[in-house]
């Protein structure tokens, strides 16, 4: 007896997954597994999801965005359930499943997830949470957790960036001490990024970053003059602004975040800690289906 257990969002996105439920258990029952699923809701915690987990479960499906994922990947962490996960990116930010190369389209997505073997890639810990994507810090930075969930799932990423627009007159330098083994920075700075994977906000970023290597990809905005912004943003549409003189990028496995601002933490869109920010890859932390 083969069973899956299908962990779904139906806030996510467009609520997108609903129309595609019976496509998931179809194609899973006709490879022989048995599909339990489990709807999210406010009304009931998560973590009420893995209370039947046993030696019959071959993996969990998360249907959702990335704050969906890291959620479940945090409980599982928690609970210490070593299983494989899927991801069926239906959520308003795919950032994590885009890098791995998961399909948006969800029939597509459960093709190569059942036609795969789970491969062990890395994940980032940023003090007692884990990240999948990417935990920031400085401006724009909660631009998802104040952004309305209905806002959201009616007009999708365009929420994002009205509610950036929203922040400029808050726009200021920010002093900010980063420390690792390979680069130490402290200074000001508009926007501090460690990746796990590639993008945020739907942009390319960390394009040098590889799921398998052990290290976490840091990128640091400097704070400059407002008219050297524009031509950076052009760097970074072309995917040639690492080299730019107002960024700082390096690879590190570890690192400390000390900042006295009154700004917040992010990770994957969903709040993260205070600082100081102890921060590490966890080399092989978890195991993924449909990885091309």
């Amino acid at each position: 007896m083969k069973k899956v257990k299908f962990i779904y969002n139906p806030f996510s996105g467009e609520n997108a997954i609903l129309n595609d439920i019976d496509t998931v258990i179809k194609m899973h029952q006709l490879k022989g597994y048995i599909v339990v699923p489990h709807r999210i809701s406010f009304d009931i915690e998560l973590g009420r999801a893995f209370d039947d987990i046993d030696e019959y479960y071959e993996y969990i499906i998360v249907a959702g965005g990335d704050g969906t994922v890291d959620t479940v990947v945090n409980l599982m962490k928690e609970l210490n359930i070593d299983l494989p996960i899927a991801i069926l990116p239906v959520g308003t930010a795919n950032d994590f499943a885009k890098f791995i190369g998961i399909s948006p389209n969800v029939e597509k997505a459960c093709h190569q997830i059942l036609n795969s073997n789970p491969v062990p890639i890395d994940i980032g810990r940023i003090n007692d949470k884990y990240f999948i994507n990417v935990a920031s810090t400085g401006l724009f930075t909660d631009v998802s957790q104040k952004t309305d969930v209905n806002l959201k799932n009616t007009i999708g990423k365009l929420a994002y960036y009205i509610k950036g627009l929203e922040q400029l007159p808050n726009f200021r330098k920010l002093r900010i001490k980063v420390e690792s083994n390979h680069f130490t920075f402290d200074d000001d700075m508009y926007l501090t990024l460690v990746f796990n994977g590639q993008t945020a906000g739907n942009f390319k970023l960390a394009y040098n970053a590889h799921v398998e290597d052990g290290a976490l990809d840091v990128i640091i905005i400097k704070a400059c003059a407002i008219r050297e912004l524009i031509p950076l943003f052009i760097r970074i549409l072309k995917g040639e602004h690492l080299e730019d003189p107002n960024v700082v990028y390096f690879k590190t496995d570890k690192l400390v975040i000390q900042s006295n601002e009154s700004i917040v933490t992010d990770i994957d869109g969903e709040k993260g800690p205070d600082f100081p920010l102890n921060i590490e890859c966890i080399k092989g932390g978890i195991k993924v289906l449909g990885i091309k």
